[in-house]
């Protein structure tokens, strides 16, 4: 259950730093090396939170880390090696089935990406930017983006392959392939009882998963002119999500913390899944190159750190 990250540049024969070894140690609820299969992935962080969506609970799904170290692949996965998304949503609809004798539902998702702190739907990229906007209740919504009902888990993947295309991919010189926004798939379950007696009660489970942009040095990508400026937003946003994530797990500290959930889009929209009702897993990602040694580091930090937020479900 623990990361031992070793610094590549300790220098034995470096006198002044001989007794301070640079190795940190992070303990998680769950380690994997380059070993593990997808299945293993999948079973171990996000298999026991469809119960609760079934049951009305929000769920979220991060996967987060350094330019390449694996995050798409995670999340969307290939055609033999099918990621989170796919194995979430075929048990999702596998649970659902069970569960037709009493219950009539509805399943509807809806796949956005997060570029240069605008909202395009990749389901439909001609709709343009989109807006954030709350409703009475207080949840936010995005205006006009297509939502789509949907009964089995191989109509999902087709239209995912199809969304991440649209997504926005530039070859930068740390990844070919390097996504340039934040994907956000959202599931929406709504259950009807098929008793009358029992009144008209709706339960509602969301499920979030998330798959954020790298985040990158500069130097280290080697951008210049319009992917600079992208790799600053995306930076942004992150640094966006990290001040909540402190904010969050320093809440049952001595002072109160105010959480800024409107730096970003990114985190207005998934402010219910970090302080809210709803169970999240982060899925980091760190590359064992030694290059992206300092990345891996604030990758490490960044998640302990989010191990500690407590919420009240």
């Amino acid at each position: 259950q623990s990361v031992v990250l070793m610094d590549p540049s300790d220098d034995p024969d470096d006198i002044l730093r001989a007794n301070r070894s640079r190795e940190k140690t992070f303990v998680f609820d769950m380690v994997f090396d380059h070993r593990a299969s997808q299945e293993e992935v999948y079973v171990s962080t996000t298999k026991n939170l469809i119960g609760g969506v079934i049951s009305g609970y929000n769920a979220t799904i991060f996967a987060y880390g350094p330019t390449g170290a694996g995050k798409t692949y995670t999340m969307l996965g290939t055609d033999c090696e099918p990621g989170i998304y796919i194995r979430t949503l075929d048990d999702l609809f596998k649970a659902l089935e069970d569960t037709t004798k009493e219950m009539d539902y509805r399943v509807s998702m809806s796949y956005l990406e997060i570029y240069n702190e605008v909202i395009r739907d990749l389901l439909n990229p001609s709709s343009g930017f989109l807006d954030l906007r709350e409703d009475p209740r207080g949840s936010i919504q995005i205006a006009g983006i297509t939502e789509v009902s949907t009964t089995n888990a191989q109509e999902i993947m087709e239209l995912l392959m199809r969304g991440n295309k649209q997504r926005t991919q530039e070859p930068t010189a740390a990844n070919r392939t390097s996504s340039r926004s934040h994907a956000v798939l959202q599931v929406t379950v709504t259950q009807r009882s098929r008793r009358e007696a029992v009144g008209e009660e709706v339960r509602v489970g969301k499920l979030f998963m998330v798959d954020l942009a790298g985040s990158e040095r500069a130097a280290q990508t080697q951008n210049q002119g319009k992917r600079m400026k992208e790799g600053a937003h995306i930076n942004r946003s992150l640094l966006a999500l990290g001040n909540c994530i402190n904010a969050l797990s320093e809440k049952g500290g001595s002072r109160a913390q105010f959480v800024n959930f409107r730096d970003s889009k990114l985190t207005r929209l998934l402010k219910d899944s970090l302080g809210g009702n709803s169970r999240t897993v982060m899925i980091a990602h760190i590359s064992p190159a030694s290059t992206s040694f300092e990345e891996s580091r604030m990758t490490l930090i960044y998640a302990y750190r989010a191990k500690h937020i407590k919420t009240q479900v």
